[in-house]
């Protein structure tokens, strides 16, 4: 069993930064590839990043190439998304999720684990 519990979220203008953070609990934190998502109200759940195992290797949608990035510490059971240059329909509630898996899934359906959400506003 996997408890993950994001933070960070809040009232953003357009163009700033954001940083998220969603910590694990248990001890088997690095069996687990952790990946972002995000839901934006009328909307499906969506990939936003993923990275491995071991923090080596990380995956993004176009979206947010270039502006988002993930990262983790194993030593601290915390993944981070570091979020740049946002815009106002990149609004929605941000979910961390794990998956027992040594590949980066991208889709919901690989994920075993989800926190609860943290809500991203971003104002134009």
């Amino acid at each position: 069993q996997v408890q993950l519990v994001e933070s960070g979220g809040g009232l953003v203008q357009a163009g700033d930064s954001l940083r998220l953070s969603c910590a694990a609990s248990g001890r088997t934190f690095g069996n687990y590839a952790m990946g972002w998502f995000r839901q934006a109200p009328g909307k499906e759940r969506e990939f936003v990043a993923v990275i491995n195992r071991i923090g080596s290797n990380t995956n993004y949608p176009d979206s947010v190439k270039g502006r988002f990035t993930i990262s983790r510490d194993n030593a601290k059971n915390t993944v981070y998304l570091q979020m740049n240059s946002l815009k106002p329909e990149e609004t929605a509630v941000y979910y961390c999720a794990a998956a027992f898996s040594s590949q980066i899934p991208t889709i919901t359906s690989r994920y075993n684990y989800w926190g609860q959400g943290t809500q991203v506003t971003v104002s134009s």
